[in-house]
């Protein structure tokens, strides 16, 4: 019996497989493809859902500084302190105040290509409105 066996079949490596034959490689790379089909949707999804995120949280300190400035001046108009981009820097943000309500309108937009999730801008109001309903 030889001193180079394997130990699992009983055969000698000398005379036996050495290496894997094309239809295990091509299984292998099978299974890879079926894997990253299925990850690669929900991975586009959950970036696309974190530079949403971004959005949100600009309109939201936006809305706060604009709360802040009204509180001091009883009005939304000349506020110096609202951001006018997204805190990662994703989208701008726009401010539109006196509107019918008296209020502000918030619109936060995106270079493109960056969220293909949402095809308007996002937009959230002096009343709390959030539109469009499908992007928050």
């Amino acid at each position: 019996m030889s001193y180079v066996s394997n130990l699992f079949t009983g055969r000698s490596l000398l005379n036996g497989q050495r290496g894997f034959t094309l239809i295990e490689l091509m299984i292998v790379l099978v299974i890879i493809g079926i894997v990253a089909s299925i990850a690669y949707p929900s991975y586009t999804r959950y970036v696309q859902k974190s530079v949403r995120t971004d959005a949100h949280a600009g309109l939201m300190r936006a809305a706060s500084e604009l709360e802040r400035c009204n509180t001091r001046a009883y009005s939304y108009a000349n506020c110096d302190n609202v951001p006018t981009t997204s805190p990662e820097k994703h989208y701008t943000i726009e401010v539109a105040t006196g509107d019918q309500n008296g209020g502000y309108t918030l619109t936060a937009t995106t270079r493109s290509g960056q969220d293909d999730g949402c095809d308007e801008p996002l937009t959230l109001d002096a009343q709390g409105t959030q539109s469009p309903d499908e992007c928050w």
